[in-house]
C-alpha cells in the first residue's frame, strides 16, 4: 500500500526528491519546506505521483 511520491520545487518546478508514502496512514498532499539544489535555497515543495 505504499506509493512512489516525487517532491517539485515549487520556485524552479523541478523533481528534486522521491519517497515512498504510506496512502491508508496520510491523506492528501505533502507540502514540506526542503533545499534545491538548483535554487541554493530553501523552498516549499509539493507532493506529485511518479
Amino acid at each position: 500500500m505504499r506509493d512512489v511520491v516525487l517532491l517539485i520545487c515549487q520556485e524552479c518546478k523541478r523533481k528534486n526528491y522521491s519517497f515512498t508514502k504510506n496512502k491508508k496512514a496520510q491523506s492528501g498532499k505533502i507540502e514540506i519546506k526542503k533545499y534545491c539544489k538548483f535554487d541554493r535555497r530553501h523552498t516549499v515543495h509539493k507532493e506529485t505521483k511518479a
